[in-house]
């Protein structure tokens, strides 16, 4: 069974950064795609970002594109969201997803081909 678990967000000031880390189990190294999305209050989850474990592509929302960085580390089983440049359109919940399965980079950001979700982690940006 694949768990994902976040590390703590936290409170930025606007043009801050912020760094969220995902620990996953269950994964055969270098397999699959982890990804994040975030939830902001009366919205959909929305893509962030995703990267496949096997070959490092990955993929980004306009929305960060450029400001925001995942990574990966396949020896610690963990994958990092770098965020900078951040604003308070970027306060939401962020959830780190993951599945067995290494898809394409235009199905990256569909949210129904993660199986796994973590508990969500608050990042709020604020003066």
């Amino acid at each position: 069974q694949v768990q994902v678990a976040e590390s703590a967000g936290g409170l930025v000031h606007p043009g801050g950064s912020l760094r969220l880390s995902c620990v996953v189990s269950g994964l055969a190294s270098r397999s699959g795609t982890m990804s994040w999305f975030r939830q902001s209050p009366g919205k959909e989850r929305e893509f962030v970002a995703a990267i496949r474990r096997s070959d490092g592509k990955t993929s980004y929302s306009g929305a960060v594109k450029g400001r925001f960085t995942i990574s990966r580390d396949n020896f610690k089983n963990t994958v990092n969201l770098q965020m900078n440049s951040l604003t308070p359109d970027d306060t939401a919940v962020y959830f780190c997803a993951a599945t067995s399965r290494n898809w394409i980079l235009s199905d990256m950001n569909d949210k129904e081909g993660y199986e796994s979700w973590g508990r969500g982690t608050q990042v709020t940006v604020s003066s």
